[in-house]
């Protein structure tokens, strides 16, 4: 009878161990569904923004495409345009880095 007692619950607490694993399987791969749907949503909207992305870059190509034929004179123009912008980005820059080193010798130093 003891012999018959142990088994008993051997095979019971088995089963329950087995139906708590199930459980716990069952609701992972329920969630692993739910984050895969959620994937396939994200890379949907990737993909709309890259070929929107796309597409402002191929226009955005013809508008800056180089021509060998072109007016020495315009093409000139056009490279003291860039230049002037390279040279305003630049000074943007320094006046940022001075204020924030100003900024920080305040702050500092007091």
């Amino acid at each position: 009878m003891l012999w018959f007692t142990v088994w008993t619950l051997l095979v019971l607490g088995t089963l329950g161990g087995a139906f708590l694993l199930g459980r716990r399987l069952w609701r992972s791969l329920v969630g692993l569904g739910e984050e895969l749907a959620r994937a396939g949503e994200v890379a949907e909207r990737v993909s709309q923004q890259a070929a929107e992305l796309e597409a402002r870059a191929r226009d955005a190509q013809q508008e800056i495409r180089p021509t060998l034929g072109a007016d020495a004179d315009v093409l000139g123009a056009r490279l003291e345009e860039l230049r002037a912008v390279r040279r305003r980005q630049r000074a943007q820059r320094r006046a940022r880095h001075r204020d924030t080193v100003a900024d920080a010798s305040r702050r500092w130093f007091g």
